[in-house]
């Protein structure tokens, strides 16, 4: 067994709220003493490639203002011949460009641009001068343009950005700046990049031993000093320390621990109370102050052992979680913290506590923010270990590991939410993926990188998502399913992350009873029978692979990518969300109905059988026609009634053959229960007639849950929500999702509306994309598009708020149908 004990902040700067945003029209001079600038405004954009671009004197004036984040790729036109992988999306290359002025004050300091990604490779020019380059997006970089910085004139920073060759990507990346970027001023002597690191080595409820490390550039020629003030909760100070800076040393830069504090008391980091401390670390310089940073962090503990999985706080924990690509749906790859924050709170109100960022490290906001909502987070770096195919970088990555490894580490090492790094995925079915050549199918790669990481973090383990394949990369061959031995990496890695073959697990254990089991991947076509597959007393968890829909690996033309999931893009639920809640939310007793509308679709995906069931909570159909019925339950028995006529009683099949639902049996890999049909109660041939269809569930002959539908009249009305009315911030980069359903007269959802829906948004907020959770769609999801046709009855608007508090106006309208007008407003 190991024992991790560590603790993380959250964010340099809270949530990703920058310290200060530049007001319209008002100088970066002004803003000059804030040390970070937030600079996704005011930007021009144009499409292709354009060898004069970065110079200082280009012509822009006919270049698109846009602010970001932006993703470039997203804006094209969907084309079949891009391929599915992309989902439909051409690759294709732009620039950016923005103008600004240097403040004397800034002389003598460092300056430099902070960008959080450039989607897939680019580089970064001030004044026609190269001061970086990026050949990885999902990881951020600093560029430092101090000596390009001009006083006497504008300055011009252009950014060059490239999606990479189609077969670079297996999904879809999107392209360009989109990400946030900032502006930073910094005294020569200063604390490094990501350079505080703060752990937890002793928890427990009575106190909890804090250890604050603060790496500081450029010191040397100064009496310099370093010290911390560390506040609860609350925001009272419950400590303060220091510490001495090295004696005898030639470094520059140095890893400076200040002494630990004891906290009493402590109130720990967990999911369901995700208490944040903070520290203020402080550097002076010949007695001046010369720099700080304020941290986010969390006190809590993390063990991993064979023996009971994953424990927080010394309390076991079994991880829910799904995993999938970084799309943020009608937003594409542009990251914006308030759709991030809503998918994990949807999640979470389905009992998912967990993401695996797949395959590769979300942006900087994004722990954060699962550091606030109590989600936790295994931190991905990449998809395989490769410098040809499925590598998008113009430098071979097995050069820049060690520098991607550092700075994604170092950004997130922090972050209580972060439990795990995993290193790669499913790279040992080809030896071309497994890294260096060392023909050990990547076991070598795998422990240098695993000596980098804990180089930067040695608080937390490192695993490696594994292809479903035996060691040696046996697949699908004739004795697959007698040659059970698991992958060599999984046999060596802290924790041993599988995708899917969960009913083998048992076996693998036989064979190396020291594994530390995480189900990396499982896929949603099994429904429960991953889950229910799983020791939960002994291993981590599992995540559900794609269980929100996510643009590219499309099966097939229209569909634009996956849709094998439990959620729509919109984050609508489909029927088969609420059959997961009812393993995630076991002891909440559940009831729901999905009617068959469609055939579905079933595929063979990386060796497993992967699909979804075509349901909706419908009940409008043709006059004596028969209906398939799904009704999703964790109670013992269902009972179906039409127009409260019963059509009987079903067992649940976790009940069959006297088989508890908690019994170690129906738990076990191999056990007698078919874990595929738990929770699944299926009716065939079920007579319609229009009214109501009502399923209620029963334990030990009482009812414990209920859920009805119905047949609804025609539309005649728009119901419109606003999900977030009194919280919507004047920053200009939040947004506010509103929603609206086709109504019948009774204020019932009419499933089948397809009328065109037109949202008009003014005032202190622009509209940002119109969506109606179609995954088949042919709209593009530009700001100019205000009218779409509603899928299932339902679409929505995104809009995003400007930078100035105000009112808002949101008309939505449709012909035929009583539409709305809103007003809001921005704080």
């Amino acid at each position: 067994m190991f024992l991790l004990l560590a603790l993380p902040l959250a964010a340099q700067y809270q949530f990703a709220r920058p310290q200060a945003t530049v007001p319209k029209n008002q100088d970066l001079a002004t803003f000059a003493s804030q040390q970070r600038v937030l600079f996704n405004f005011d930007w021009k954009f144009a499409l292709g490639e354009n060898e004069n671009a970065a110079k200082p004197g280009f012509d822009d004036s006919g270049w698109r203002p846009v602010d970001l984040p932006h993703d470039f790729q997203f804006e094209q036109p969907w084309d079949m011949r891009a391929g599915g992988a992309r989902g439909f999306k051409p690759v294709c290359e732009g620039w950016y460009r923005k103008s600004f002025r240097a403040d004397t004050v800034w002389r003598g300091k460092q300056v430099s641009l902070d960008f959080g990604g450039i989607m897939y490779y680019g580089d970064v020019y001030l004044n026609g001068q190269k001061v970086g380059s990026s050949e990885y997006g999902y990881i951020g970089f600093e560029a430092d343009i101090t000596r390009a910085l001009r006083y006497d004139t504008l300055n011009v920073v252009a950014v060059y950005a490239n999606t990479g060759p189609s077969g670079d990507s297996r999904w879809y990346t999107g392209g360009g700046l989109f990400r946030d970027v900032y502006l930073q001023v910094r005294n020569v002597t200063h604390i490094a990049r990501h350079g505080i690191f703060i752990t937890t080595p002793e928890v427990s409820a009575s106190k909890a031993t804090v250890q604050v490390q603060a790496e500081i550039d450029q010191w040397q020629k100064h009496d310099t000093g370093v010290r911390a003030v560390i506040r609860d909760p609350e925001g009272n100070i419950v400590a303060t320390t220091e510490g001495a800076m090295p004696e005898h040393t030639h470094q520059t830069c140095s890893e400076i621990p200040l002494d630990p504090v004891t906290i009493a008391s402590p109130k720990l980091w967990h999911p369901d109370h995700p208490y944040l401390y903070t520290a203020d670390v402080i550097v002076t310089a010949d007695g001046v102050v010369a720099d700080s940073v304020r941290e986010t962090f969390g006190i809590r503990s993390l063990e991993f052992s064979p023996e009971f999985g994953l424990k927080i706080n010394g309390e076991k924990i079994f991880v829910m979680g799904m995993a999938n690509h970084h799309d943020l749906g009608p937003l594409g790859a542009a990251s914006f913290d308030r759709a991030i924050e809503r998918l994990m709170l949807k999640a979470k109100s389905f009992g998912f506590n967990a993401v695996r960022c797949a395959h590769n490290p979300y942006s900087e906001s994004f722990t954060r923010i699962a550091d606030r909502v109590g989600m936790l987070v295994v931190d991905e770096l990449i998809d395989k270990w490769t410098d040809g195919g499925l590598w998008g970088g113009r430098k071979p990555f097995t050069q820049i590991c060690w520098d991607l490894i550092a700075e994604w580490v170092r950004r997130d090492r922090n972050c209580p939410s972060v439990i795990m790094w995993s290193l790669g995925n499913e790279l040992q079915s080809q030896a071309a993926w497994s890294g260096f050549q060392t023909n050990d199918w990547g076991v070598t790669t795998y422990r240098l990188f695993d000596i980098m990481v804990k180089r930067y973090d040695p608080t937390r383990g490192t695993t490696v998502a594994m292809f479903p394949s035996r060691a040696g990369a046996i697949r699908n061959e004739a004795d697959f399913m007698t040659y059970l031995v698991p992958p060599e990496i999984a046999q060596v890695s802290d924790i041993a992350s599988l995708n899917y073959q969960s009913n083998v697990y048992g076996a693998y254990l036989e064979h190396s009873p020291h594994m530390i089991l995480f189900q990396s991947e499982c896929q949603t076509s099994m429904m429960l029978w991953g889950f229910y597959n799983m020791d939960r007393d002994r291993t981590v968890g599992l995540a559900y692979w794609g269980a929100v829909d996510y643009w590219g690996e499309s099966t097939m033309w229209p569909k634009k990518g996956w849709n094998f999931s439990f959620f729509d893009h919109a984050l609508n639920p489909y029927p088969t969300a609420y059959l997961v809640q009812t393993a995630f939310k076991e002891d909440e007793p559940q009831v729901h109905i999905g009617v068959s509308v469609g055939a579905g679709e079933r595929i063979n995906w990386n060796d497993v059988q992967v699909g979804n069931l075509d349901l909706a909570e419908k009940w409008n159909f043709e006059a004596g026609s028969m209906q398939h019925v799904y009704t999703f339950t964790n109670a013992e028995e269902v009972e179906l009634l039409v127009n409260g006529k019963s059509l009987g009683r079903q067992k649940n099949d976790a009940y069959l053959a006297g088989q508890d639902k908690l019994s170690e049996t129906s738990r076990t890999p191999g056990g007698t229960v078919d874990n595929s049909q738990r929770n699944i109660v299926r009716w065939n041939d079920v007579p319609y007639e229009a009214g109501k269809l009502t399923a209620v569930a029963y334990n030990g002959g009482k009812e414990v849950a209920r859920h009805t539908i119905e047949t609804t009249g025609k539309a005649v009305a728009l119901k419109v929500e606003v999900e977030t009315p009194n919280d919507w911030k004047a920053d200009g980069m939040d947004l506010q999702y509103i929603k609206a359903w086709a109504v019948d007269s009774k204020g019932r959802r009419v499933w089948d509306a397809t009328d065109e829906v037109t949202f008009d948004v003014s005032g202190a907020a622009t509209l940002y994309t119109v969506d109606n959770g179609d995954h088949s769609t042919d709209y593009l999801f530009t700001s100019d598009i205000h009218t779409k046709t509603m899928h299932r009855g339902f679409i929505q608007c995104v809009a995003r708020s400007k930078r100035e508090a105000g009112n808002v106006v949101v008309k939505v309208s449709c012909p035929g149908l009583k539409g709305a007008t809103l007003k809001l407003k921005t704080l």
